[in-house]
């Protein structure tokens, strides 16, 4: 794992302290040594990153609500300091049973979890098999259905988790590269913040989890049919959507479905936010998350 906490607890040099404050966990998971942030006290809040972020997409929001939550924030097998064992496929279902062993080991209920990008299918399924622990969800740009019939998602699944995607992804990094910055619409990243997203793929070898997300968007059929499946598990669910207009993945069309499927939704439109709402509006989702929280989720 490129970058990886060394064994005297020292950080790679593309990861400073004061970008990201936070004390490295870990855990040993289904033979995965999991990295994860777990800050601050309170009801628990489980921050799940996408395709090719990881937990350091959470700072700010973290920054925020540490003082009210306890944010767990994990790194999925591959990504950011977590490491997988030999043989580990990466795929969307088998991240999502690590976090479900993730969860147990903490031993919490009562979770809220915010997804965005993969971390939909991934976390919303384990919400659906494991329904008991969850109290709330807050949802961004996601998914967590199959896409077949959404031409334009049909396309980037098929190019970027192709060969010629994969070229791109192994030779010049170019999922972080061109779609890191891309996805932020409101500023432009700063160089400290992009060298900590490539950090953890610095090596050719480590990009293969990368390359197979895209793959897996139709490849991972049956796993999102399950996923659908068990959302309705959850419909009774309080849920905040917390949702950018300028994102060119996830849009309008998968904004209302989400809010088809979760009556008790309550919508934020982000303006001007891209798909990394993460970095778009770390403030605005923060005070969304704590106002809804106080006039829905926490009143009996």
């Amino acid at each position: 794992m490129d970058g990886a906490i060394a064994a005297d607890g020292s950080r790679p040099t593309w990861l400073p302290k004061s970008l990201f404050p936070f004390e490295s966990r870990f855990l040993e998971v289904a033979g995965c040594r999991i990295h994860y942030v777990d800050e601050g006290h309170g009801p628990p809040l489980l921050l799940l990153h996408g395709n090719p972020t990881w937990s350091f997409l959470y700072r700010e929001i973290v920054r925020r609500l540490s003082p009210r939550f306890r944010c767990v924030a994990p790194d999925y097998p591959g990504f950011g300091l977590s490491t997988a064992p030999a043989g580990y496929d990466f795929r969307p279902a088998s991240h999502s049973r690590v976090l479900e062993e993730l969860v147990d080991a903490l031993g919490l209920s009562g979770w809220t979890v915010m997804v965005q990008d993969w971390g939909g299918p991934i976390g919303l399924g384990l919400a659906g098999r494991r329904p008991e622990l969850f109290r709330a969800l807050v949802i961004g740009n996601s998914w967590a259905w199959p896409v077949e019939g959404v031409p334009r998602i049909e396309r980037f699944s098929r190019f970027m988790g192709g060969p010629v995607g994969g070229f791109l992804i192994r030779r010049l990094n170019f999922f972080v590269n061109a779609f890191v910055p891309a996805g932020i619409q409101r500023h432009k990243p700063s160089r400290a913040v992009m060298d900590a997203y490539r950090g953890p793929f610095a090596r050719s070898a480590s990009r293969e989890p990368v390359h197979v997300f895209p793959r897996e968007i139709l490849a991972s059929r049956a796993y999102l049919a399950e996923v659908r499946r068990n959302l309705d598990r959850l419909r009774e669910l309080p849920a905040l959507l917390v949702w950018g207009d300028r994102d060119v993945a996830f849009r309008r069309a998968e904004r209302e479905q989400f809010e088809l499927l979760f009556p008790r939704h309550r919508t934020i439109v982000l303006r001007g936010a891209g798909h990394y709402i993460q970095e778009d509006a770390p403030e605005e989702i923060a005070a969304a998350i704590e106002e809804w929280w106080d006039g829905v989720v926490a009143p009996p």
